[in-house]
């Protein structure tokens, strides 16, 4: 098969494809006839011959995908409407300690943040994909210690964790989500709800049922931008 040959049937794959493709995928196509390399040479040739358009192929944590460039957004809404499901700020805090100092447990994130952490904040973030269990730490209560999935890089459109915006300043919570509000690709499966009460504190007295904010329903089918585990490794 020509390298011409083979381009059309990765971008044939790829456009069809409902989730990433990873390089042991795409292999798959060949009977396992092209190696890593190759494929590699040839999906970087793809993507070339994409630039321009209003589509990108791009490599996100669980291998290449076909997705509409940030700028296309705006007219994309208009037919889809509907507005991604909204997180309280809670959540989103808790979200980005997660992701730039896993693994922590939610003791962890309480100290950080000076405030509790319900139970109900953890399961919306687990029930969304975005974050995962992968161990306890050796200590009382063997406390479980979370991290971020490969859903939440798919959904940053990141490749690993060292793709993540920088920190620049700021108290350690507030600084991570300012960092995560950079990424279009996040705000298009979520958005922090500023005016949502934050979680009490671990000491105070709990809040009637009058005081108690309400929490955000758990999103059902968020719509990300084309198609983000704690593993920082390139699709292979």
């Amino acid at each position: 098969m020509n390298t011409h040959d083979a381009k059309r049937v990765l971008e044939t794959a790829l456009i069809c494809a409902a989730q990433p493709l990873s390089l042991r995928d795409l292999g798959t196509l060949f009977d396992d006839r092209l190696g890593p390399d190759t494929l590699r040479t040839l999906l970087d040739e793809l993507a070339r011959d994409w630039s321009g358009r209003g589509v990108e192929l791009v490599t996100v944590a669980s291998g290449w995908r076909f997705q509409s460039r940030p700028e296309m957004r705006e007219y994309l809404d208009r037919l889809h409407p509907e507005k991604p499901p909204r997180y309280s700020r809670a959540v989103m805090e808790t979200l980005a300690i997660i992701a730039y100092r896993q693994p922590v447990t939610r003791g962890d994130i309480e100290d950080i943040r000076g405030v509790a952490v319900g139970s109900s904040i953890v399961k919306q973030l687990e029930d969304r994909g975005w974050i995962e269990a992968i161990g306890h730490r050796d200590a009382p209560g063997r406390p479980a210690l979370y991290a971020t999935t490969r859903q939440f890089l798919d959904d940053l459109g990141l490749a690993s964790l060292d793709q993540l915006p920088p920190l620049e300043g700021g108290a350690p919570a507030a600084a991570a989500v300012e960092a995560l509000a950079v990424q279009p690709s996040l705000l298009d499966v979520a958005q922090a709800a500023p005016d949502d009460a934050d979680a009490p504190p671990a000491d105070a007295p709990p809040a009637t049922a009058s005081e108690r904010p309400a929490e955000p329903p758990t999103p059902e089918g968020a719509r990300a931008p084309a198609a983000s585990a704690a593993s920082t490794a390139s699709p292979t």
